[in-house]
C-alpha cells in the first residue's frame, strides 16, 4: 500500500514499503523503497504487456520524475508488488493506477524472471493482457505511450536499445519466447 506522504510530483514515494525477498523469492522482511534500491536488495515487481486484437502492444515512456529509467520506454504497465500482495493482484492494481484500465478478464501470468542486475534485483512477474480499452496514462507515472507491432518493437530495440528501460529488454525477450 502506498503512503499518502509521497513527494509531490515525484511519481513515487521513497518511503513506500517493499517486501524484501531471498534468492527463492520468499519474503524475509520489508524496507522503504529508497533503502531497497540503494542497497540492491531483492524484491518483487510486475510488468504487464497490453495488446489489442490487431496485435499491437502498448508501450509507455516513463515519466522523467521516476527514480529509475526516467524517460525510457517500458512495458505497458509495471510496478512493485506491495507487502502481502500477490503478483496477479499487483498486475491488476498497476493497470488501473498507471493506465486507468480495468480489464474484463485478469491478466495472464506467463512467468517470473529471476532477480538479477538486469532486472534491478527484482523477481519480475510477466503478464499479458488483451483489451480494446484505450489507456489513460497517469501523468505522474507516464510521459507518453504508443501502440506498436511486435515487429516494430523488435526493430526499434535492435536499432536503439538505450531508448528502453533495462528490465523491459529482459521482459520483452522473455515474453517473445513464451
Amino acid at each position: 500500500m502506498k503512503e499518502d506522504n509521497a513527494i509531490p510530483h515525484s511519481g513515487q514515494n521513497p518511503h513506500e514499503l517493499l517486501p524484501v525477498v531471498d534468492d527463492q523469492d520468499r519474503q524475509i522482511g520489508a524496507l522503504p523503497r529508497w533503502q531497497v534500491h540503494r542497497d540492491g536488495l531483492k524484491h518483487r515487481a510486475v510488468h504487464i504487456l497490453v495488446s489489442r486484437s490487431d496485435g499491437k502492444v502498448y508501450l509507455q515512456q516513463r515519466a522523467l520524475t521516476k527514480d529509475s529509467a526516467p524517460g525510457k520506454w517500458d512495458s505497458s504497465s509495471s510496478g512493485h508488488v506491495d507487502p502481502g500482495e500477490s503478483y496477479p493482484d499487483a498486475a491488476i492494481r498497476e493497470l488501473d493506477e498507471e493506465l486507468g484500465i480495468k480489464p474484463e478478464s485478469a491478466p495472464v501470468q506467463i512467468g517470473i524472471i529471476p532477480a538479477s542486475p538486469s532486472t534491478g534485483n527484482e523477481f519480475t512477474g510477466v503478464f499479458k493482457c488483451s483489451t480494446e480499452l484505450e489507456p489513460t496514462p497517469n501523468p505522474n507515472e507516464i510521459q507518453d505511450g504508443k501502440w506498436l507491432t511486435p515487429a516494430d518493437i523488435d526493430d526499434w530495440i535492435s536499432k536503439e536499445p538505450s531508448a528502453f528501460a533495462r528490465c523491459f529488454l529482459e521482459v520483452w525477450r522473455y515474453a517473445r519466447k513464451a
